[in-house]
């Protein structure tokens, strides 16, 4: 699926025609996927999915923890100049618990998105510094948050009986954590430097 700055496609598919810049190895136990770091910001877990264990060589994961001034502005580089690549969870929600709803994963599917587009660019910039005023000595953690983005799509193949099932959208965030090494990071302590900002890529 392809919105105007946002592509889907299911992992599986995924492995069996990687994009450019992508390569794929079949292991005993799963997949290992390659990607050229040059043109690529991966942001993926590890995950054991139907076919086995996928293991995104250079990826970050989807939890990226900075430590000092240049890292974060290396960081904000990549980000803003790169095609970004995460990995979403199509899930189910089960409505028969009473107390506590569970919901099971129905797909997996690689969202990418090009962080050097103008307006995906200027999204995450005025996020980035509406977040973090300024990371010296302060501790932040940062999410950066693609869930309505994807709330308007219902895939074709997910269906319930022949009838279309509309998905709950879960793991549709990266995080950037920056530790400073602060004595007293009494903000960070009581919460108050986490923070959230979403994208449109529709």
């Amino acid at each position: 699926m392809s919105y105007k700055q946002m592509n889907v496609t299911e992992i599986e598919e995924f492995l069996r025609k990687p994009p450019v810049g992508f390569s794929v190895e079949a292991l005993c136990s799963g997949y290992r996927v390659h990607s050229d770091e040059e043109e690529s910001l991966v942001l993926i877990d590890d995950f054991q999915s139907c076919v086995g264990k996928i293991v995104f060589q250079n990826s970050l994961g989807s939890k990226v923890t900075i430590n000092n001034l240049w890292e974060y502005t290396s960081f904000r580089k990549t980000l803003l100049s790169k095609k970004i690549y995460l990995l979403v969870s199509a899930c189910e929600q089960d409505l028969t618990m009473s107390s506590k709803s569970k919901v099971r994963v129905l797909k997996q599917y690689v969202v990418s998105f090009d962080g050097s587009n103008p307006f995906i660019r200027w999204q995450m910039e005025k996020g980035l510094d509406w977040t973090i005023s300024s990371v010296a000595g302060e501790s932040y953690r940062v999410d950066i948050v693609l869930h309505d983005a994807l709330e308007s799509w219902i895939p074709e193949d997910l269906t319930d009986n022949l009838t279309k099932v509309k998905p709950v959208w879960k793991d549709t965030s990266f995080t950037l954590k920056y530790y400073s090494d602060a004595l007293f990071d009494f903000p960070h302590w009581f919460g108050f430097s986490r923070r959230t900002f979403k994208l449109t890529l529709t």
